[in-house]
């Protein structure tokens, strides 16, 4: 199911009930942004609308404009407003993907290492890439790079 499918079915649910929430606000703000995405992209001539991977930067960017204003209003005192924000931010990270860490990233990190053949830090580049690729939008770059790191210099790929 794609992030438009599942933006568009949760906010039919959640319109369904009858009080309203910061679910429902956040929910309908979220459906007007990646319309308007479309819209953009079928003006340029795609008649599909915007690709997944923009829905996802939309997304992204809400977070993102949402901790900013979160830690403007904690500065400012509102509490409240600061309070809303974060609720938003939950809203929002649901629809995004988690992205691996600890024993999770560690064998991912493994499996490729492992399925390259990799043994010293010059594999790093390589090893990165088919990571990125078998997890899209689920890799940190930094803790990625880390467990990599420790996976090539101890030499997991040595085993093979």
């Amino acid at each position: 199911m794609t992030l438009k499918t599942q933006v568009a079915h949760a906010l039919k649910v959640e319109s369904e009930k009858p009080d309203s929430s910061v679910r429902l606000a956040t929910l309908r703000l979220i459906d007007c942004a990646i319309r308007d995405r479309d819209v953009c992209a079928r003006g340029r001539g795609d008649g599909e609308g915007c690709p997944e991977a923009d829905v996802r930067k939309v997304l992204e960017t809400m977070v993102a404009q949402r901790e900013i204003a979160a830690r403007e209003y904690d500065d400012a005192g509102r509490i409240e407003d600061a309070i809303r924000e974060r609720e938003e931010i939950e809203v929002i990270e649901q629809f995004l993907p988690v992205p691996l860490a600890g024993k999770a990233l560690d064998q991912a990190v493994e499996e490729v290492v492992e399925d390259l053949g990799a043994s010293k830090l010059k594999d790093l580049g390589r090893c990165m890439s088919v990571l990125k690729q078998r997890y899209p939008d689920m890799i940190e770059s930094g803790a990625a790079g880390k467990a990599m790191r420790k996976a090539l210099t101890t030499g997991a790929g040595q085993n093979s």
